[in-house]
């Protein structure tokens, strides 16, 4: 009897269990006009990186658990997206997209300490293409962190209008640190939210993703905004900006910033978007170079769960290096794309 008993708890267990699991896949086929070698994008592109074949660019299967005290996540995935941002992990963390615990730490207060591989505290796009404004990532987005690993102290104010965080991290977008670092990263996000139509937010990041004996400490900033302009019509501009030691111990520093803006207009199952982008890296801190970028793109929404989209985008350099159909290097690429985006 006391089997049956167990039997039935953890049926109705599994039950509610169940009740938490979502997944999200995103299928894509991209065509790169200067058809790269081993169909590969360029090495600072970390989203949609394949050319000319249809493949996976995020799928992942997520269970979460959240009561009133405590919170879970824990997202396995695959896809080209895991492939390129995941290269430096080992074994089975390449396929962990989130995977972390959460205690709150106040009756009175919505204050809560997470713990594990979180999504990132940086930027105004995520991995999840159908919660983005455009099908592609911004540069800023693809060339700063995702996801990171730590622990962070987040307070949201009873009115909702203010986020605060503090974290303490294993280093820039990593699950593990890097060999011989001794030296954990710090971060902090501000949210802003004066009303439903507008969000201001900045977030930090400062450490060393190096061996200490070549440390170089690294300061970055991101701002962005967004606004509703109307209930058709929405804005994104955001500004990031970094600075890194030239050289252990040095006071001289080298910096890397990008802005970008984007427009929106959507209103119904179509949608329409545009972006305009600027990198400029020219000491080879993240990318390496001088960047434009252009893109346009159209969505429809085919329901509350699925996304059908089209872009097309170009990038253009001073410097020749995009890929092509040979060995040779281009100073422009231009792009276009097409992704199934379904989510439940």
């Amino acid at each position: 009897m006391k089997y049956l008993f167990l039997t039935a708890a953890l049926a109705v267990s599994m039950n509610t269990f169940a009740q938490t699991v979502s997944g999200y896949v995103e299928a894509y086929y991209s065509y790169d006009v200067n058809k790269p070698l081993n169909n590969t994008k360029a090495p600072f592109l970390y989203t949609y990186t394949r050319n000319n074949e249809v493949n996976i660019n995020l799928g992942y299967i997520k269970v979460n658990y959240t009561n009133d005290w405590v919170r879970t996540n824990l997202a396995i995935a695959t896809g080209t997206y895991i492939n390129a941002n995941y290269v430096a992990e080992q074994g089975v963390l390449k396929n962990i997209y989130e995977a972390n615990v959460g205690v709150k730490l106040s009756r009175k207060h919505n204050l809560w300490l997470d713990a594990g591989v979180l999504p990132s505290h940086i930027g105004w796009e995520c991995a999840i293409g159908k919660d983005n404004p455009t099908l592609s990532r911004s540069l800023a987005a693809d060339n700063s962190p995702y996801f990171e690993t730590g622990v962070k102290a987040g307070y949201t104010s009873a009115n909702g209008k203010w986020y605060l965080s503090a974290l303490i991290l294993n280093g820039w977008q990593r699950i593990q640190r890097v060999d011989g670092n001794t030296t954990p990263a710090f971060g902090t996000q501000i949210t802003f939210k004066p009303t439903a139509a507008i969000t201001l937010n900045s977030s930090t990041f400062i450490g060393n993703d190096k061996p200490d004996s070549v440390r170089q400490m690294r300061y970055f900033h991101d701002l962005y905004g967004t606004v509703n302009v109307t209930d058709k019509w929405s804005l994104v501009a955001g500004f990031d900006i970094g600075w890194e030691q030239r050289a252990k111990g040095s006071s001289a520093m080298n910096n890397w910033y990008t802005p970008a803006v984007i427009l929106r207009y959507a209103p119904g199952k179509f949608s329409l978007s545009a972006r305009g982008e600027y990198y400029n890296d020219k000491k080879g801190i993240i990318v390496g170079a001088e960047l434009w970028g252009y893109s346009a793109n159209i969505d429809y929404k085919v329901n509350d769960n699925a996304m059908w989209r089209f872009e097309v985008r170009n990038l253009s350099g001073k410097d020749a290096i995009f890929p092509k159909h040979n060995t040779d290097l281009g100073k422009n690429s231009l792009v276009f794309t097409t992704a199934i985006a379904v989510g439940f």
